[in-house]
């Protein structure tokens, strides 16, 4: 086991009606000013925005408004939210939404508090310090609302970067399952699917001696499996909700990292699917995913044998057919959620390789991943893979 430091200092409040609770976890943090960040309809159409408002206003609190973030969010709102953040003299950031709104918050959070352009700390500067953060969450996936991580894609160009930092954190969450009820089954099951990626890419690790890690990563990613179907088909269930919406943020809150070096070649290989043609994230991990293991198991398949038997049961004691078998397995759930697994069932039906696999090492560095290293001939081969050549 690796040596490791584990912070979560975000505060988690769950359960029926928490949304109502957000004036007072703003005070309790000493945030008087707060920039709402939001998406493009949903918090309003449901009339959530328009609470959290009033919540606000009832409490004297005073705020200001950036709406309008999309799905895979983008620079340019960032610097719109920015400029705003400033001219209103705001103190903190409250994210009403997903992980994209979420993202933008804190992408916001830390330009405030460095000199220079806020796209550097998506190059390698270090973040170290950033106006505090909170969250309303509706959208479990991304797991953001408890991690110190975020990702915006750069319009010019077309980067999708990440980066992060303990300091971006959010100060707390507001996690009510009924807030997911409406959620469109697709957005659903692209949620589910982006946090076993969360757990997988943690769970593929070279690092010995994480048997503690290695079992709650188990844990979280065999729950999940178990209740998806459940939320499939009742959408207003609330313990399967709740069990899922809890799922999303263990998968990211950096617990089942704990002790070892962990992968994440898959998500930098399918940041450039949805930088290139807009897919939503889940969706793509859910090709990517399958692919990358289909290379490794013929290089390293310990790992991928070991989930293979304890998350899916598999029965087989060769290493690398066990490998195997457990990919099937994979395909076979995220079918039954209704995600693709290949680039023909994401709609990209002449997929240009020899650009994907050329901004994956721009934007990644020319080797990436842990478990196996990932080059650009490499990423050229999974991406191969995952459109079924």
């Amino acid at each position: 086991m690796e040596n490791f430091v584990f912070y979560p200092r975000t505060k988690y409040v769950f359960g029926r009606g928490v949304e109502n609770k957000v004036a007072g976890e703003l005070k309790a943090f000493g945030m008087n000013k707060p920039l709402i960040v939001y998406g493009q309809g949903s918090v309003i159409r449901s009339g959530l925005l328009d609470r959290v408002k009033k919540c606000l206003e009832e409490a004297g609190i005073e705020y200001a408004e950036l709406g309008d973030v999309q799905p895979n969010p983008v620079d340019t709102l960032v610097y719109e939210g920015i400029e705003k953040a400033r001219k209103e003299g705001i103190d903190s950031l409250l994210a009403v939404g997903g992980g994209s709104a979420i993202d933008t918050a804190k992408a916001i959070a830390a330009a405030m508090c460095y000199d220079g352009d806020f796209w550097d700390l998506y190059c390698g500067t270090k973040v170290k310090a950033a106006l505090p953060v909170g969250v309303v969450l509706t959208i479990p996936a991304a797991g953001s609302e408890g991690s110190g991580n975020t990702v915006i894609t750069k319009v010019e160009g077309l980067h999708k970067k990440g980066m992060g930092s303990d300091c971006l954190r959010p100060r707390f969450s507001l996690l009510n399952p009924e807030l997911t009820y409406t959620l469109p089954p697709y957005q659903t099951a692209a949620g589910i699917t982006d946090m076993l990626a969360h757990l997988m890419e943690r769970y593929f690790s070279n690092t010995e001696g994480v048997e503690l890690t290695d079992r709650l990563g188990e844990g979280v990613m065999k729950a999940i499996i178990e209740v998806a179907p459940k939320v499939m088909a009742h959408p207003d269930d609330y313990d399967a909700r709740a069990n899922i919406m809890w799922s999303g943020t263990m998968a990211h809150n950096g617990l089942t990292g704990c002790g070892r070096i962990d992968d994440w070649a898959t998500h930098g290989l399918e940041h450039e699917l949805s930088a290139v043609y807009g897919v939503t994230h889940g969706a793509g991990l859910a090709v990517m995913f399958p692919a990358w293991m289909t290379y490794a198991a013929d290089i390293n398949p310990h790992k991928l044998a070991q989930f293979a038997r304890r998350v899916f049961g598999v029965q087989e004691a060769d290493d690398t057919k066990a490998a195997f078998a457990g990919i099937s397995a994979l395909k076979t759930f995220f079918k039954s959620i209704g995600m693709p697994t290949d680039m023909n069932e994401l709609g990209i039906t002449e997929p240009d390789i020899k650009l994907l696999s050329t901004k994956v090492v721009e934007n990644k560095g020319a080797e990436f991943g842990n478990y196996i290293k990932v080059n650009e001939k490499v990423a050229e081969a999974i991406y191969r893979i995952a459109a079924g050549e």
